[in-house]
């Protein structure tokens, strides 16, 4: 969700002319836009962002699927969208903006963030490249991926920081890792993307989708896929290239998401969320119409 994410064309085109070739190819992108917010505005920042979203839903602005830290750094919210180019980007955040300004007004839009700002403690955005190069398992098929994510409701996520110069050793060792995982029957997908503007600092996020917390317990662990002799070599490799690393695990928020169909397809009842008060109503006759019912009951009695 592009809440204010603003762009330096000039700095896309630098970042572009300098970034390599096998990045470029991939012309695919996370667009992600991370928000901490103060404890205690939690709740008042709940409300917003769901008239936000609402909003966006109503509207068919910007597709955005967003995950909410459950152990890792608390009150944080990742807005995650997919970008098939540096355009579409402008074109999300536009769509975003006209829902919004459609919904509220351009003055409403602007009291919204002005008053989800003061929300929060730190706000961030970056675009990530998707490296399938890097990924093990990661579904071609643009259906059997829509699957995964649908089917998923956490994922941890590992963030790996390299050290200048030390790129190509890190991808290396990753390859091989991929080479045994791939061949075995009970590992599962590893996504791995990688920073490109925002937050350029040699970061590689390694992403494990599953469909709940339990799920990472059947998880193959590194040692049974290198070996003894494999596990030594890559402790080895990042003890040289690894600069820092942190992980985090999320879980999805559909209720602030509006997520693209094909994901949504997937698990309608879980993906399609409907507000709680729409609910209500269907279930539930407003008062006035309540009592209405109830004098002409009292009518017939009488009669």
């Amino acid at each position: 969700m592009s809440y204010r994410k603003v762009l330096s064309a000039a700095g896309i085109v630098a970042c572009a002319l300098l970034a390599p070739p096998s990045l470029l190819a991939q012309s695919s992108y996370l667009d992600v836009y991370i928000a901490k917010v103060k404890p205690e505005k939690a709740m008042e920042a709940e409300a917003i962002a769901k008239k936000i979203t609402d909003a966006n839903r109503r509207n068919n602005g910007d597709r955005v699927i967003v995950e909410e830290t459950s152990y890792g750094s608390v009150y944080t919210y990742q807005f995650i969208t997919q970008r098939g180019s540096y355009a579409d980007v402008d074109k999300g955040s536009d769509a975003f903006m006209a829902s919004l300004n459609k919904a509220f007004g351009k003055e409403g839009s602007q009291k919204l963030f002005n008053d989800w700002s003061n929300c929060l403690i730190s706000a961030s955005s970056q675009l990530r490249v998707r490296r399938p190069d890097l990924s093990s398992k990661m579904p071609s098929d643009p259906q059997a991926f829509a699957r995964l994510v649908g089917e998923s409701r956490v994922l941890r996520t590992l963030i790996i920081r390299v050290r200048p110069g030390h790129q190509s050793e890190f991808e290396a060792a990753i390859k091989d890792i991929n080479a045994h995982a791939d061949k075995m029957p009970n590992t599962r997908p590893v996504l791995v993307s990688q920073a490109v503007e925002g937050a350029n600092d040699g970061a590689y996020y390694i992403t494990f989708l599953r469909k709940s917390l339990g799920d990472f317990d059947s998880d193959v662990m590194l040692k049974d896929i290198l070996g003894e002799e494999g596990m030594a070599k890559l402790m080895k490799t990042m003890a040289e290239v690894e600069q820092s690393s942190e992980s985090a695990i999320y879980r999805f928020r559909p209720d602030l998401s509006y997520a693209p169909d094909a994901i949504a397809q997937v698990s309608p009842d879980y993906w399609n969320h409907k507000p709680i008060m729409a609910t209500a109503k269907s279930k539930t006759k407003p008062a006035s119409e309540a009592a209405s019912a109830a004098a002409k009951s009292s009518d017939k009695s009488q009669k």
